[in-house]
């Protein structure tokens, strides 16, 4: 039999404050009906989209370390951004009789096959960064990604001071439903500007699978089609960032044109270090893969975890942990990236 979850909700001054417990069989309850004592080891199913971003290797290590800490084992899939594959990866650990599964989706509607095939075998599961769809799921965690494009949006507004713009959009892999969250929280931003005539898109489009030969390509097409004349590149992240910067440079536009980023990748900050990158929004991937692993272990445990939102995924408004994030620039990257040991200030020279 599958757990099921008491939601216990309350306000909290303005936040939703929400109680999940696993509590169908009641505490200690694991798949098969047999107990997980609160001093054995938990296993953790991890499924990965990819780890060919830094990004990704990052959040990897810190969540299987913090999970170390805590007594658990991590048993880690990665699919190469393919959904096939993915599927593959979390039926392999459903039959390894993991505790409880994390899932970071490629595809985040595909992925709810995925979900439901190990909240069948009992299994809770934590949707990791990635929002799954139509699917169940016990609790979501991540950033609060329509924040995340409304920093990045009102960023390039402020940059502009007012004067008409000519700008180029570059979304992420549409499946994925984060790079929704972005293009509807920078749309918060600019639709009102875009209705006056102060900006206009002259190009957009979406980068599948978050490639930067795609966004280089997106630029190319839109300079083709356009012309030299853009003002800001608004890059949902980091990596799009680095191929619109690579169009930029071989047509001499690199520092010229206003780019925007995500994630604060080493090589985003050279980039902005030097001026041809203008910003990145800095997610403390350390505090979400930390606070991702404790969060897996309770569930496992079926211990009560406190939720701050939720978020709908079509099936349902799941309990969400949402944490904030920061944008950076050459003015505070010192005092936010260099001071949390994120980077080193020797590297990004």
């Amino acid at each position: 039999m599958n757990p099921r979850l008491l939601l216990v909700t309350g306000s909290l001054i303005l936040s939703l404050l929400i109680g999940v417990v696993i509590s169908k069989r009641g505490p200690g309850a694991a798949p098969g009906g047999t107990t997980v004592a609160p001093t054995s080891k938990v296993r953790i199913g991890l499924s990965l989209d990819t780890t060919k971003e830094e990004r990704w290797q990052r959040d990897r290590d810190r969540f299987v370390a913090k999970a170390n800490e805590l007594g658990a084992e991590v048993f880690v899939q990665s699919a190469n951004s393919d959904d096939t594959r993915q599927m593959q990866d979390v039926q392999a650990l459903i039959s390894r009789g993991v505790d409880v599964m994390v899932i970071v989706p490629h595809n985040g509607e595909a992925m709810a096959k995925g979900a439901d095939a190990a909240l069948k075998a009992g299994m809770p599961v934590l949707s990791y960064d990635r929002l799954i769809r139509n699917s169940d799921i016990t609790l979501y965690i991540s950033f609060d990604n329509f924040r995340v494009g409304e920093l990045q949006a009102q960023y390039l507004v402020d940059q502009l001071k007012g004067k008409k713009a000519k700008i180029v959009r570059i979304y992420g892999s549409k499946t994925d439903n984060n790079a929704l969250l972005f293009k509807a929280g920078q749309d918060h931003v600019l639709q009102p500007l875009i209705d006056t005539g102060t900006i206009t898109v002259v190009f957009e489009d979406w980068a599948l699978d978050w490639k930067p030969e795609n966004a280089k390509k997106i630029v190319n097409a839109a300079i083709t089609a356009k012309g030299r004349e853009i003002d800001a590149i608004l890059a949902s992240n980091d990596g799009t960032a680095g191929g619109a910067i690579q169009a930029l440079t071989e047509e001499g536009l690199a520092g010229k044109v206003l780019v925007t980023g995500q994630d604060a990748e080493l090589a985003a900050c050279q980039r902005i270090q030097r001026g041809t990158q203008a910003m990145t929004i800095y997610k403390p991937l350390s505090r979400l893969a930390d606070h991702a692993a404790e969060v897996a272990v309770a569930l496992a445990r079926r211990q009560i975890v406190i939720a701050n939102g939720e978020v709908d995924n079509g099936f349902k408004k799941v309990p969400s942990i949402l944490e904030n994030v920061i944008v950076v620039d050459r003015s505070n990257m010192m005092d936010t990236i260099v001071k949390d040991g994120f980077h080193k200030a020797e590297d990004l020279k």
